[in-house]
């Protein structure tokens, strides 16, 4: 921490930007000989791929584990429990491969305009990536609620549908808010996969089907070349680190607030 923050001041002393040009600016070049230094469209485009990631897996993993939780048969959920979180010890390279060469060629199937690589590719793959923790998640959220409040309602007249909806789910908000915090973090932190599948173009758009560059695939790209220590391209690096670590932190004090609000307990 000591060193992520004394180096991002050295950041701005070679630079000369200021913070707020560095936040609010719209051209991000360091490399170039006419370098900019704003920062918002890393930003963009790590957001359109949290927020595409988020759409997909915030609404299947919370139907598949209400399915596991409430109407799966116990066998049957004694073979996709194991095989979800299987499939999230996957290597995110693999996701970045399989976008590249299986996701990307079907979208451009679909949509002509769509370029090699594309914001929409990463955002598809980085949800299925996170979509095994956010149904793990919460399915340990909704088994802890008691059974108690199950048969309480079916006992009340109310069908399976209404007590899972109106009772289960609302018992164990705390867990599923805390899933959905920690699977956006997931996909904010994510690095290989969104280099591989949308590329390495900072570009301030919400246009899915165009090449972007998040802050982590910045870092891979600086970190793999010949950038001298010390220089002012390699103190970037840990100024958007800092960025980036802020947002993380932000997400994390957010999810204690989310759980501390709705956490319900039970004797």
């Amino acid at each position: 921490m000591f060193i992520l923050g004394t180096e991002t001041v050295r950041f701005f002393q070679l630079s000369g930007v200021s913070v707020w040009d560095f936040l609010t600016g719209t051209k991000w070049t360091p490399t170039f000989a006419d370098a900019h230094f704003g920062i918002l469209p890393l930003v963009a485009g790590t957001a359109l791929i949290t927020v595409g990631a988020a759409v997909i897996a915030l609404p299947l993993g919370l139907a598949a584990a209400v399915f596991l939780s409430e109407y799966a048969d116990p066998r049957l959920r004694r073979i996709l429990k194991p095989v979800l979180e299987v499939l999230a010890g996957v290597p995110t390279v693999v996701y970045g491969f399989f976008a590249l060469l299986h996701i990307t060629p079907l979208l451009r199937s679909i949509f002509p305009d769509v370029q090699v690589f594309n914001a929409a590719s990463g955002a598809i793959v980085v949800g299925v990536m996170i979509l095994p923790l956010v149904t793990s998640l919460c399915d340990d959220a909704l088994n802890a609620v008691p059974r108690a409040l199950r048969e309480g309602g079916l006992a009340m007249g109310s069908t399976s549908y209404e007590v899972t909806r109106q009772i289960v789910i609302p018992a164990g908000l705390s867990g599923i808010m805390a899933a959905f915090i920690l699977a956006v973090s997931r996909a904010v932190g994510e690095t290989m996969a969104v280099t591989l599948a949308a590329g390495s173009t900072p570009k301030l758009t919400w246009n899915p089907t165009e090449s972007i560059q998040t802050m982590t695939a910045y870092i891979v790209q600086i970190s793999k070349g010949d950038t001298p220590a010390g220089s002012r391209e390699y103190l970037t690096l840990f100024a958007v680190g800092a960025v980036l670590f802020a947002i993380t932190f932000g997400l994390n004090i957010l999810a204690k607030v989310l759980v501390k609000r709705y956490r319900m307990v039970y004797s």
